[in-house]
């Protein structure tokens, strides 16, 4: 061989190193940018089994050239890193991440490696359902839950006891007897039923919508405030352990610790499998497979354990991954199909949302016709044209998603879809808002935005009024019967029963329903009246801090600014929205049908002109262990009067956890300050007064 053919042969090698250590640092980098979207911000741009062939990838790129792994790789990690708003604790023992795969022959290898690693031990296995929520570790000292924590980067995470506290599932003090110290690990996750209510709600407002209910989670535990967290039913399902004291609290196998979890009163997986070679593993994750839709938590695999708690230790783990388990996940269910059109709906708050038309496919046990598309964006981000072959799938088995085009068969008769100019519905202009992906029908008297609104004005988190459903909204506005949601409180039975499917019996029931609502507590009428940026949980804070209409349509931009969780983009907006001229209308004929404007909460929330409270105001502010609303119903009872503001006529303050510039305002002021402590045994005092 010459010279030549040697440096020839040099330079190729140094070449080709050159283009693995390329390779393995853009993995290195697209890793990196897809682990902030998914665990810092929750809003993954691709699929877990795309994200999985990029991790595989480095993977096998590493193992193959292990001068090309690096310390601060994605593959030596676990998770995301920890968020800045949020205290920061170190887990008593490493939280650690499963490997996965979505092959059977891996299954069988991770059996046959068990085998390897612990010869002539029978190793019986358990099976279980993947629950695709948040991780997260409760640790209880003596039975009573003192910290919760997300898994972070597997040392650190986020400190979410408050939010986790809201969480009816998870038990304060466990039942029995516990061990001294209990670091149990598990899953936080949103039911599919919530998930698609709550994306439903933000899609119509313009909101960008959760991908999954694992995102919603995500989100819902990172919220400030745990009276948001507690109005999204957040549920838990538990199932592995951290650092118990005693060891020996442990039992002998993971079979007897799910039970253990639940005589402690814990939630565990509805199902488990046990199983003692590869085929039996197989059998399991098929059976798991044809009933995992009925879970209310989305499934997207399952997760192989040996049983056996003392070889946990013994088999070990990686610097990720514990060596005794392993995540079987599922090819996630998707169809081809054709979308056939674009159509525009368009929301109570003018927002128009794209849907696809299409071929109607079967998928995930269901039939289906129709996706929503949310906004332009979304469709020109995933370059959507009518009468392109898509894939469809599920988002948390609910929702039916486009997750891609098929540009590969496009034959050039697609068309690329625009946004109308005006409101399919009205013909009024559309407007968009500089900032904003949403576009809106500019005329509020838009049929549609009047049928929304309505609608949403007699949902159950509204008024509650049985019996008004979309279909019979629909027919009322058809008959010219309903214009406003006003217009409820005039129907007459002589007019209702001559329409469809309106009996006498049903036409009673629902003129019975709407009259009842007239006495619903002022928050109720607030989060009905789709006040700009007032959901359920401000429209409480409002009623309670202004007690009724009037004092707060008259509150200034600065007023509504010291009202706790009101900033200045929702006091404006909420400013503004009584000054309307069409709202103040509104507002005069409800009066005068009799509904109830806070005066009749003040009422009845007033035991006593004597309550050992009497003549006490009292302010709440910071993070409590119960609702606010709740606690300021307890100084009620009690004769007690609530204010959204701090004064030299305030009495006391009642300040929870990470109380703001209201307690600096009470302490200049000498205004008597509270802790939690402290106010319960005030009221328990008083209760004990009373009753002597």
């Amino acid at each position: 061989m010459s010279t030549d053919d040697l440096f020839t042969m040099a330079e190729q090698a140094g070449s080709d190193a050159r283009s693995l250590a390329a390779r393995s640092e853009e993995l290195r980098r697209q890793i990196a940018h897809h682990d902030r979207l998914y665990y810092e911000k929750a809003k993954p741009e691709i699929s877990d089994r795309e994200y999985d062939a990029l991790y595989r990838q480095l993977v096998d790129l590493e193992r193959t050239h292990p001068e090309l792994l690096a310390p601060d790789s994605p593959t030596q990690k676990v998770g995301g890193r920890p968020q800045g708003t949020f205290a920061q604790v170190s887990h008593l023992v490493p939280m650690q991440s499963l490997d996965n795969t979505y092959s059977e022959e891996e299954v069988a290898d991770f059996v046959e490696r068990l085998r390897r690693l612990l010869p002539g031990d029978e190793i019986p296995m358990t099976i279980e359902p993947k629950v695709d929520g948040v991780a997260i570790a409760l640790l209880y000292e003596n039975g009573r839950l003192t910290r919760a924590a997300t898994r972070g980067d597997g040392t650190t995470g986020d400190e979410v006891t408050r939010n986790i506290r809201t969480i009816g599932v998870i038990p304060a003090t466990l039942r029995g007897k516990a061990p001294r110290i209990l670091e149990v690990r598990g899953e936080v996750y949103l039911p599919k039923e919530t998930f698609a209510r709550i994306n439903a709600e933000r899609d119509e407002l313009g909101l960008p919508v959760f991908a999954n209910p694992r995102n919603a989670a995500a989100g819902t535990l990172k919220q400030l405030d745990p009276n948001i967290v507690a109005e999204r039913k957040l549920s838990a399902v538990f199932y592995g352990y951290g650092a118990v004291e005693p060891p020996s609290a442990l039992p002998e196998r993971m079979e007897e610790f799910f039970g253990q979890l639940k005589a402690w009163g814990l939630p565990v997986n509805p199902r488990h499998w046990t199983a003692r070679d590869a085929d039996g593993v197989m059998k399991a994750i098929s059976e798991l497979g044809e009933i995992r839709r009925g879970f209310p938590f989305e499934t997207d695999g399952a997760v192989i354990k040996a049983d056996l708690i003392a070889q946990h230790a013994r088999l070990g783990s990686t610097s990720k991954a514990p060596r005794w388990a392993i995540a079987y996940k599922y090819e996630p269910e998707q169809a081809k199909t054709r979308l056939l059109d674009i159509t525009v709906q368009v929301g109570r708050s003018g927002v128009l949302t794209p849907v696809a038309e299409l071929e109607p496919v079967f998928v995930a046990g269901s039939t289906v016709s129709r996706a929503t598309l949310h906004n332009e964006e979304e469709i020109a981000r995933k370059d959507l044209r009518i009468g392109d072959r898509v894939l469809i799938e599920k988002a948390g088995d609910v929702i039916p998603a486009v997750v891609k085009v098929l540009a590969e068969e496009r034959n050039g008769s697609e068309k690329v879809f625009h946004m109308p100019k005006h409101c399919p519905v009205c013909s009024a202009p559309v407007t968009r808002e500089e900032g904003e992906v949403a576009v809106r029908c500019a005329n509020p008297g838009c049929p549609a935005q009047v049928r929304r609104r309505i609608e949403y004005f007699a949902g159950r988190s509204s008024m509650d009024i049985a019996g008004l459903g979309e279909a019979v909204v629909s027919q009322l506005c058809d008959a010219g019967l309903l214009h406003d949601v006003a217009g409820l409180y005039e129907l007459r039975a002589e007019q209702l029963l001559p329409l469809e499917r309106m009996g006498e019996k049903s036409v009673e029931n629902l003129l019975a329903a709407i009259a009842a609502s007239k006495e619903q507590p002022l928050w109720r009428l607030l989060a009905a009246l789709g006040i700009p940026h007032v959901g359920v949980t401000v429209a409480r804070t409002l009623a309670s801090s202004y007690g009724t209409i009037d004092r707060l349509a008259a509150a200034s931009v600065e007023e509504l600014c010291g009202v706790e969780e009101i900033g200045e983009i929702m006091a404006n907006a909420i400013h503004g929205w009584f000054r309307d001229h069409d709202v103040i209308t509104l507002l005069g004929k409800l009066r005068a049908a009799g509904l109830n404007f806070g005066e009749r909460d003040a009422q009845s929330a007033a035991p006593a002109a004597d309550g050992p409270l009497k003549g006490t105001i009292w302010v709440l502010t910071g993070t409590l262990s119960i609702p606010r609303e709740e606690a300021a119903e307890m100084i009620r009872a009690k004769g007690g009067r609530v204010s959204g503001s701090v004064s030299a006529k305030t009495t006391y303050l009642l300040a929870g956890e990470e109380a703001g510039s209201k307690l600096d305002k009470a302490q200049k002021l000498g205004v008597k300050v509270l802790n939690e402590e402290e106010f319960r045994k005030l009221i328990e005092e008083n209760h004990r007064d009373e009753g002597d």
